[in-house]
């Protein structure tokens, strides 16, 4: 009869549970690179017992090098922009700019207390109205006061993603439609070339005296300037989308469509059972450029369309012109890079959800 001994059994378990330990990093190094914090695996793995030196050198090229590019950054900034005067003063350097920042988020707070208080009282006065017996006298009374800076990111964000659902449901099946048929790739090709480069300020006067047209006011479910704004989105938007799915579609193994033609299988089930699975990561691929897209023309419609977001903002504090505006307009454009930072990284978490290639 044998025994085993209690150390190998105990060094044995340690063994197993830094497997499983690393195991799970593993796991979740995949969702890190997706919502780009790759920089956590090196230091979980090192503080797992993994070996200090590799792991430093991997947390110093995924989070040292960045932060000390930004710091050189901002010491740069901070360094020579003093020394630009502009009509509005001279150029706000980093702390001018963080402290606009600040200025703009207790502005936020003080306008949502300042609407909080008007329902209230509205609420009220509607209550006191129906315990007197006067309820058709009650009024849904909408407040009218200005957009705070959280809002107009709201508007923005809410107007980019119609404009860009718009684009992706029209280019979506005419890029598939493009794919599967060359006679239809030839068809829709020049159109995608000449207005594929069409600026987005070309688009909106165009886009504006339509929506004039069809829309006499402003009482349904959107407004005129988010309309505008909105379309003009799509129609600047849409064409990364219909490539890339064109491609997709086009670029996929020829056994495939041999195996469709042997099963005789209908069209529907060939676009859903073969062709989109094998398109999906260019199709995702082109989203993201979509994404991206409209979300830099949104801007530029805003500012024109004077639709409540961010554009009208910039717009705003530029013809206001204090010695401030400089430092909002920079709060806003770290504002802009950061959002547009952030939508990229939910379309690839849905392209890592959706997709199950490394064709990214």
């Amino acid at each position: 009869m044998t025994t085993v001994d209690p150390e190998y059994a105990r060094e044995a378990e340690r063994d197993a549970r830094r497997a499983r330990r690393f195991t799970r990093i593993n796991k979740a190094d995949a969702w890190f690179q997706v919502l780009g914090l790759a920089w956590l695996t090196p230091i979980l793995k090192a503080a797992a017992g993994d070996n200090p030196r590799t792991q430093m050198k991997d947390i110093w090229r995924l989070l040292g090098v960045p932060l000390l590019a930004i710091a050189g950054f901002l010491l740069l900034w901070g360094t020579l922009a003093p020394r630009v005067e502009t009509s509005l003063g001279a150029v706000p350097g980093p702390a001018q700019v963080w402290e606009e920042a600040v200025n703009l988020h207790e502005d936020a707070q003080a306008k949502a207390a300042k609407r909080e208080k008007f329902e209230a009282m509205v609420a009220k006065r509607n209550d006191k109205l129906i315990a007197e017996g006067r309820a058709d006298e009650v009024k849904t009374i909408a407040y009218t006061g200005a957009p705070s800076y959280y809002e107009q990111i709201w508007t923005s964000i809410r107007t980019v993603f119609f404009g860009f659902l718009i684009g992706s449901a029209v280019a979506i099946p005419l890029g598939i439609l493009a794919g599967l048929s060359p006679y239809a790739n030839s068809a829709i090709n020049p159109l995608v070339q000449i207005f594929k480069p069409v600026s987005p300020l070309a688009w909106l006067p165009i886009v504006t005296m339509i929506i004039s047209a069809a829309v006499a006011t402003n009482d349904g479910l959107f407004s005129k300037s988010f309309l505008i704004s909105a379309i003009t989105v799509t129609l600047c938007s849409l064409w990364p989308t219909l490539i890339n799915t064109a491609l997709g579609v086009a670029s996929i193994d020829k056994d495939l469509v041999n195996v469709s033609k042997v099963l005789k299988m209908n069209t529907w089930t060939k676009i859903t059972k073969l062709v989109l699975p094998s398109a999906l990561p260019l199709i995702f691929t082109g989203l993201r450029l979509s994404l991206g897209v409209g979300w830099m023309v949104l801007i530029a419609a805003e500012m024109l369309a004077q639709n409540p977001g961010l554009g009208k903002f910039v717009w705003d504090e530029f013809q206001n012109g204090s010695s401030q505006s400089l430092a909002k307009i920079m709060v806003a454009v770290f504002t802009i890079g950061i959002i547009g930072f952030l939508l990229d990284r939910v379309m690839y978490a849905l392209q890592s959800l959706f997709t199950f290639s490394n064709n990214r």
